[in-house]
């Protein structure tokens, strides 16, 4: 049988790593993952918004909430 990883193993791989993050307003955040939770709410530090692949404001660290993501993938 096949091991299939979890959401959450996959978050633990990117832990300390820069992932881009698309929400559900269709807005792309780059930054490095600090922190997670059970509700797969996001903690990430040197956050930058994104347009179109450039820069378009700096967050710095913000908290995203799970419910309004739609994926994590590294930068």
């Amino acid at each position: 049988m096949e091991h299939q990883e979890r959401p959450f193993d996959l978050l633990s791989k990117v832990l300390g790593k820069k992932v881009l993050v698309r929400l559900k307003n269709n807005i792309n955040i780059r930054g490095t993952i600090t922190s997670f939770d059970a509700h797969m709410n996001i903690v990430m530090e040197e956050a930058e918004e994104l347009d179109g692949g450039e820069t378009k404001r700096k967050l710095g660290t913000i908290l995203l909430r799970g419910g309004n993501i739609i994926f994590v993938s590294p930068a």
